[in-house]
């Protein structure tokens, strides 16, 4: 069979259906929806909790760190959580698979941004540490190959965060529709980190002016 429909269907329903067990296909769709339903449970409690800390720290909206009186739940960053969980779950009425590619392209970049900032973050702090004329000695693990390890790794990352849709500019007409979809994530992070870092007033840390705890074993 070749039913466009049954692509929105599990595949081992399919089997289950096709075999003509019906009720079995009936049980594994039930698993799925529970499976479904407690990996929507666990993100919508480690989003709460994130965006809550956030406004603890004040790195988000102070109304996000209100707790309900007695059960000491963040109603308001649970709120924020659900409409937006919700606004992406009925995207799906507009045109599912443009949306999601949007947030699957977003998240996964995210990823590669994260690990660029580890890279640029051992570079400088191994940098710093050595600037202060501190004893590497002391640390608890040295990463060895410096400074060609973070240096390749943060080029690896930015060559596959830049290149992941490389063909779209090599065809006769760019699809910018294409484009836009993978490489959203990176105008959303730096609007981001540029807004904190103009409404906090953040600026590099020189590396005389860091600070490491006298006992490295922090690190």
């Amino acid at each position: 069979r070749n039913d466009a429909k049954d692509i929105a269907v599990s595949p081992f329903t399919l089997v289950f259906r096709n075999a003509g067990l019906i009720s079995a296909a009936a049980v594994m769709n039930s698993v799925i929806l529970t499976a479904v339903l407690s990996a929507g449970n666990s993100g919508m409690y480690a989003s709460t909790r994130m965006l809550y800390t956030l406004a603890v720290e004040g790195k988000a909206p102070k109304i996000f760190a209100r707790l309900s009186q007695g059960g000491g739940v963040p109603r308001y960053a649970l709120a924020m959580t659900t409409l937006v969980a919700a606004l992406c779950f009925l995207s799906s009425l507009y045109s599912n698979q443009k949306v999601y590619l949007w947030l699957l392209n977003t998240s996964g970049m995210t990823g590669f941004i994260a690990w660029l900032g580890i890279a640029v973050s051992h570079y400088r702090f191994r940098r710093g540490y050595m600037k202060q004329g501190r004893n590497l000695a002391a640390l608890p693990y040295q990463a060895g190959w410096f400074p060609l390890g973070p240096v390749l790794a943060f080029t690896l990352c930015l060559l596959i965060t830049l290149g992941q849709n490389y063909q779209a500019f090599l065809a006769q007409t760019i699809d910018w529709n294409c484009v836009i979809a993978t490489y959203i994530g990176i105008p959303l992070f730096l609007l981001i980190w540029w807004g904190y870092r103009w409404r906090c007033g953040s600026r590099w840390v020189r590396y005389e002016d860091m600070t490491f705890p006298d006992n490295a074993r922090q690190h």
